[in-house]
């Protein structure tokens, strides 16, 4: 088989991250690391920056017959009946959970990614990159939502009843006091049947369409500037974004109803979601708060690949691209 090329280059002097590594190497640990660290910077930041987005979704979700009238009708419903600030709810649970949840998904997309595909050699690895991209990111976001769960269990209990806690720390206590560590994975199902199709859509979808926009111009990541390769995460990001939002949404839904004190009675998390399914309807479990849900994972799609490629560029680290071996 062929062999394939594996190198980076780290420019940056300094200590950890930051450290300096021969001019060429294979990915080692540090690579994954700084992987890792850029992949919780994007998620945190592009998490957090869309809160009051996510507030007007979430509670559409929870209570469309209240909140009816779209994404800027429902800003202006939330900031007149509870102040601005009730559309920064949920911020530190949605800072620190994502950045966990971008550490082990990134990182992990990454470590998976590189090692199937040195281990099939670069020709094959071309030829099956989708479903690396799908096993790696089915992977790695298994991982990263058992962090997240917890977090994204204290973030809609405080956004669907903003008098259950003062920030993220109480949340924790009087969500364990309550119900007890059950209560933090109570969402896990629908998290993951939400997050594994929405990560996966979104690394396929966005490794293709930035691979298609080379070929367009007959470039390789190597051939181009930085600021090019990262104007093409950015609109490849957005693609992704589109399309895992759509394909996500039902589960999305369910999630945000699931931890609604009481949602789909009291039996069995099966039964519970089997219940909430059936008093919502196919149809809005689909399009229910759908729009709001695209603008927002559509932006920070694309915000999470180009500041996931702007971090990897300055701590030293040339991100992995599958090359074709027949270009």
């Amino acid at each position: 088989r062929s062999p394939i090329r594996f190198k980076y280059t780290m420019k940056t002097p300094g200590s950890i991250l930051l450290a300096p590594s021969p001019a060429e190497s294979n990915y080692d640990l540090m690579y994954y690391l700084k992987g890792a660290a850029a992949g919780g910077i994007c998620c945190s930041i592009t998490h957090g920056a869309l809160t009051p987005v996510d507030v007007v979704k979430t509670r559409v979700q929870l209570d469309s017959a209240k909140y009816n009238r779209g994404l800027i009708g429902g800003f202006k419903q939330i900031i007149a009946e509870e102040g601005a600030m009730a559309l920064t709810t949920g911020l530190g649970a949605t800072a620190a959970g994502y950045f966990i949840q971008g550490w082990f998904k990134f990182g992990g997309v990454e470590y998976f990614k590189i090692n199937a595909a040195q281990s099939l050699g670069e020709e094959k690895a071309w030829e099956n990159k989708t479903i690396i991209y799908i096993g790696a990111a089915a992977a790695a976001e298994c991982i990263a939502d058992i962090f997240l769960c917890p977090l994204e269990a204290v973030r809609i209990r405080s956004v669907s009843d903003p008098e259950f806690c003062d920030g993220l720390i109480d949340g924790f206590k009087k969500m364990a006091a309550q119900e007890g560590i059950g209560g933090f994975y109570a969402g896990l199902v629908p998290i993951l049947a939400k997050q594994v199709p929405y990560t996966c859509a979104k690394f396929v979808v966005q490794g293709n369409a930035a691979d298609a926009i080379y070929a367009s111009m007959g470039k390789t990541p190597a051939d181009v500037p930085k600021s090019t390769n990262i104007g093409i995460s950015l609109a490849s990001g957005v693609v992704a974004g589109v399309a895992s939002a759509i394909i996500s949404h039902p589960a999305d839904t369910l999630l945000s109803k699931v931890n609604k004190k009481g949602a789909g009675g009291s039996g069995s998390m099966a039964s519970r979601l089997a219940n909430i399914a059936k008093e919502i309807g196919f149809v809005k479990l689909c399009t229910v708060g759908l729009a709001p849900r695209c603008v927002m994972i559509g932006t920070l799609t694309a915000g999470q690949f180009g500041i996931f490629d702007t971090v990897m560029n300055a701590l030293g680290a040339s991100k992995f691209h599958f090359h074709n071996p027949h270009a």
